[in-house]
């Protein structure tokens, strides 16, 4: 029993990778789900639709890895973040689509709350702003919208969860409800100071404590899954939302060390260690994972659209047919025009969070095509990266953070989106080699619980680098790009200085 299946739930893909003892990839599954958009800035998903895609494909990694549930020690799960389901606990079906966390429909509702003055107590409770990004101004939307399920959840026969604890309950057959740390973190609801659900912001936010699930460490007892998923029973021992699995997977467990994903959005997290850091720079303050009750925290900068640019390139426009093709295209471009896209299709995150901006594209000229939009779509992922970076950099100013970006996600592989990074930066960047680190992450949680893998520090030793991009243009050449982006995000905030 030396094997460990991480299950990776995505915003747009579901995934199942099985490890072996080595930590090399013995087998992979992954299936797509439906986008739902039912109005202007929201965006839901079937939950069951998405359990599907679960089931799917983690029984095909077992069946072309030739592996039974048997020889599986133990499931690792790490998830999209935020993103709301509340479910029936007698039946396990939903009450409503699951609302992303893409979903700006709270928007109104967050600022009512911010003009009450509500978002310092927020804030010091839970690290983070008032924006529709998190969870608690979603299950109070439910609760408002959803016809008769308030009573119902006050009665206890409803449960709430983020996508980790609605695939707990159904993989342990309706046995345990639980959530762990990173994800408790990120609803608006939990006090990472106390490390408890909070009784002020719950009444505040008018959610019922009766539908709250179990916080755990991210490496615990999750239960077993009903043996009739799989063959057999087996054990989930390690959770994490999938930022905090990222950064586990790349091995950043020292103070100071920097890891950025870039998936459908790009969020980059450095770790603080045990000192809970307050930003200065509209950074979100979180938990990084939490192993046998001690807490490490992190700062982390939040992009909502990195990858979703490219994807709007290919199914919004159509002028591309797949994400492979934006490199080749990029270097292609007129390197004489100036275009700038601004991604703000769901609003614009940090460090700027302003949820009523909308997306736009600035410079073009009769000569612009495909291969201008493709190469402003990529230098958008980058230059909000960069962002990221200076606001990190100022709150962590003399502590030893790292000068090196460790870097994961699908958009990693391209090599062209990677030296422009580090141009940006101007700092190196290391890809690594096995770039699947969210699904890593959640592994060697569960791994390292039940034993089968070593500890973060003999795991940290084997990370190995694939290739490191450094800065190769000027400053001035640098500084001009900058000059525009910074140009272009003002043009498109809906609330000026």
């Amino acid at each position: 029993m030396d094997f460990i299946l991480a299950i990776d739930q995505g915003t747009t893909s579901s995934r199942a990778i099985i490890f072996d003892g080595e930590q090399n990839v013995v087998a992979s599954s992954q299936k797509e789900f439906s986008q739902i958009y039912p109005d202007s800035g929201w965006v839901e998903h079937d939950p069951d639709e998405i359990w599907e895609t679960v089931l799917f494909t983690c029984r095909r990694a077992m069946e072309k890895g030739g592996v039974s549930a048997g020889q599986i020690a133990a499931i690792g799960i790490t998830n999209q973040r935020e993103t709301v389901v509340i479910w029936d606990r007698e039946t396990g079906k939903p009450v409503h689509n699951a609302i992303v966390w893409q979903d700006r429909r709270t928007a109104s509702m967050c600022e009512t709350l911010k003009l009450a003055g509500r978002e310092k107590l927020f804030t010091k409770k839970t690290g983070l702003l008032l924006d529709p990004y998190f969870s608690g101004t979603k299950v109070r939307w439910m609760m408002e919208n959803v016809t008769g399920i308030r009573e119902r959840a006050r009665k206890g026969k409803l449960a709430f969860g983020t996508m980790d604890s609605f695939l707990i309950w159904r993989l342990t057959g309706g046995q345990v409800h639980a959530t762990d740390a990173t994800n408790a973190s990120r609803t608006l609801m939990f006090d990472i100071n106390t490390q408890q659900w909070d009784e002020e912001l719950l009444k505040i936010l008018k959610v019922p404590a009766e539908i709250l699930p179990r916080v755990l460490d991210c490496a615990d007892n999750f239960g077993v899954t009903d043996a009739s998923l799989f063959g057999a029973p087996i054990a989930i021992r390690g959770v994490a939302g999938d930022q905090h699995a990222a950064a586990i997977g790349q091995g950043c467990f020292k103070p100071g060390m920097m890891k950025a994903t870039f998936g459908t959005g790009c969020f980059a997290l450095l770790n603080t260690g045990e000192e809970l850091v307050r930003s200065r720079n509209r950074l979100l303050s979180t938990i990084a994972y939490r192993f046998n009750g001690k807490t490490s925290y992190a700062l982390e900068g939040s992009v909502f659209v990195a990858g979703a640019a490219v994807q709007w390139l290919r199914d919004g426009l159509g002028i591309i047919k797949s994400a492979q093709e934006t490199g080749e295209m990029a270097a292609a471009a007129d390197p004489n025009q100036d275009v700038y896209m601004v991604p703000a299709f769901v609003g614009l995150g940090a460090p700027y969070w302003d949820a009523d901006a909308r997306g736009a594209i600035f410079g073009l000229t009769r000569g612009s095509g495909p291969r201008e939009f493709a190469r402003a779509a990529l230098e958008s992922v980058c230059f909000q990266a960069k962002d990221l970076m200076d606001a990190m950099a100022r709150d962590w100013k003399g502590q030893g953070a790292e000068t090196i970006l460790r870097v994961d996600g699908g958009m990693v592989a391209s090599e062209w989106t990677m030296q422009f990074l580090a141009d940006m930066l101007d700092a190196p960047v290391n890809r690594p080699k096995i770039l699947e680190t969210t699904a890593l992450g959640a592994a060697w949680l569960a791994g390292a619980h039940v034993g089968v893998w070593a500890n973060e520090r003999h795991f940290a030793r084997n990370w190995a680098l694939d290739r490191q991009f450094v800065p190769g243009i000027s400053r001035k050449e640098r500084n001009r790009k900058l000059r525009g982006w910074r140009d272009a995000v003002e043009r498109t905030l809906s609330k000026r200085a």
